[in-house]
C-alpha cells in the first residue's frame, strides 16, 4: 500500500514521462522526411537485439571496427549504417532483420537532440563539464592550432574508464576532431560572387 507521499512522487514521475514523450513526439512531427514511431520502434528492436547477443558497446564495437560511441549512435539512430560495416553487424548481432539493417543503410539520421535530455543528469554533467571549461579549451585549441574550431563531423568519440590513485573507477571520454581553420575571405577565392543589380 502507498501512502500519500508515494502516490504524489509517482504521479508526478508518470506526468513527467509523459510529458517527455508528448514533447518528443511535437518536437519529431515537424520532420516530414522522417518518422519518429518508426524510428523509436526500430531503435528499441536494435538495443533488445544487441542485448539478447550479450554484447557491450566495446565489444560491439570491436566487432564491427568502430568505436563505442559510434557503435551506440547506429544503434540509436543517429549515424548512417555503411554496407561494409552492415556486414559485420548482421554476424555481430544475428538477430536483427535484414529490414532494419536496410533502413538502417537508407534512413537518413535525423541528427537532433530533445532539450528534455539535459534534465538527465549524466547528460546535464558532461555539459556542464564543457560549458564551464568551454573558454579554456577555445583559448588552448587557438594557441595550438590558430584561428578555427574542431570539426564535429571528421570526428572521434571514445568512452573509457581509468583506475584513480585512490582505487576508485575514473571516466575518460576523448574527443578527436579535424581543426577547421577560419577562411580569409579573399574575393579571388571567392566561387559564387552575389550579383549585384
Amino acid at each position: 500500500m502507498m501512502n500519500s507521499r508515494s502516490c504524489i512522487t509517482a504521479y508526478r514521475r508518470f506526468s513527467y514521462s509523459q510529458s517527455f514523450f508528448v514533447k518528443s513526439t511535437r518536437a519529431l512531427r515537424g520532420y516530414t522526411t522522417f518518422n519518429a514511431t518508426e524510428h523509436a520502434e526500430r531503435t528499441k528492436r536494435l538495443l533488445d537485439a544487441k542485448s539478447n547477443a550479450g554484447l557491450s558497446y566495446d565489444s560491439l564495437a570491436s566487432k564491427i571496427g568502430v568505436t563505442n560511441t559510434y557503435a551506440a549512435q547506429l544503434l540509436l539512430g543517429q549515424a548512417k549504417l555503411t554496407p561494409e560495416i552492415a556486414v559485420k553487424l548482421r554476424d555481430a548481432i544475428p538477430t536483427i532483420t535484414e529490414q532494419d539493417l536496410q533502413d538502417m543503410q537508407t534512413v537518413f539520421p535525423m541528427r537532433s537532440y530533445d532539450a528534455e535530455i539535459l534534465k538527465e543528469p549524466n547528460v546535464y554533467r558532461t555539459y556542464e563539464a564543457i560549458t564551464h571549461y568551454g573558454e579554456a579549451i577555445k583559448t588552448i585549441i587557438n594557441e595550438q592550432c590558430g584561428d578555427g574550431i574542431m570539426s564535429a563531423i571528421d570526428f572521434y568519440c571514445d568512452v573509457g574508464t581509468t583506475t584513480g590513485n585512490n582505487g576508485e573507477k575514473r571516466v575518460v571520454i576523448t574527443f578527436n576532431g579535424k581543426f577547421l581553420p577560419h577562411v580569409v575571405q579573399k574575393i579571388e577565392d571567392n566561387t559564387a560572387k552575389s550579383p549585384r543589380d
